[in-house]
């Protein structure tokens, strides 16, 4: 039998468990992670807009549609027969590549001026953060068709109008597909001067969709220029 009288211990006090230092990232809760800038972005964004939809279909369609078309020419020939000359032939695809890109533009504009603008980001130094980004990609734009020349830039390769030797003039001499690049530089701008959320979203997609025409571009295009060495060197 206990003695009533005698002095009790107190009660084991619990200390909460610290995380293992070692134990790497598997003691975090994720749970409570602060998700307030991501949901502050989510919040501006209206997916159920039908001209967001078009926007993310031309910007994933233009890569698709010059990669199908392009592969099929250096197939068939069939567009160098039908124009009578591959140079004819590659103007005229070049200049539909040119009509979907200023739809693409456009469409992404359009979203951009009717969906909310973020608080976040309507700042003075993002403003010019954005105008930036815009000088830098039209910097690489321009610069890269000026090294490529218009056949250069517009699959002159798939239409069997190869260029004579790898550019390695500005801007290729510091970045790989910088035409590419600074058009995403170009959009990420412009969704910085008008603080949209929606714009930084499509960018996103749009630096995906080049990610992956890369992927497929790039393997390719070497094979083309292959295949003349090798011909060359049985010549």
């Amino acid at each position: 039998m206990t003695d009533p009288d005698a002095p009790t211990s107190p009660p084991a006090r619990k200390h909460p468990s610290s995380l293992d230092c070692c134990g790497g990232l598997s003691n975090v809760d994720y749970s409570k992670m602060d998700l307030i800038l991501f949901e502050g972005l989510l919040k501006h964004i209206n997916l159920h807009d039908s001209t967001f939809w078009f926007a993310v279909i031309a910007i994933v369609f233009n890569p698709l549609f010059w990669n199908v078309v392009g592969r099929w020419e250096h197939r068939t020939r069939r567009l160098s027969k039908l124009f009578g000359s591959p140079y004819l032939a590659c103007y005229c695809l070049g200049f539909i590549i040119l009509l979907l890109n200023v739809y693409r533009s456009h469409s992404m504009t359009v979203v951009m001026k009717s969906q909310a603008r973020w608080e976040a980001l309507d700042r003075t130094g993002v403003f010019y953060a954005g105008v930036g980004l815009m000088a830098l990609g039209t910097l690489l734009v321009v610069s890269s068709f000026l090294a490529l020349g218009f056949t250069g830039t517009f699959l002159g390769d798939y239409f069997g109008i190869l260029m004579d030797e790898k550019v390695t003039v500005f801007p290729f001499n510091i970045m790989e597909n910088p035409m590419y690049w600074g058009s995403t530089a170009n959009y990420f701008g412009l969704a910085l001067i008008g603080a949209s959320p929606v714009g930084l979203i499509l960018t996103a997609v749009v630096a995906v969709t080049y990610k992956v025409a890369i992927r497929f571009e790039g393997p390719f295009t070497g094979q083309i220029y292959q295949d003349r060495s090798q011909r060359q060197k049985h010549e």
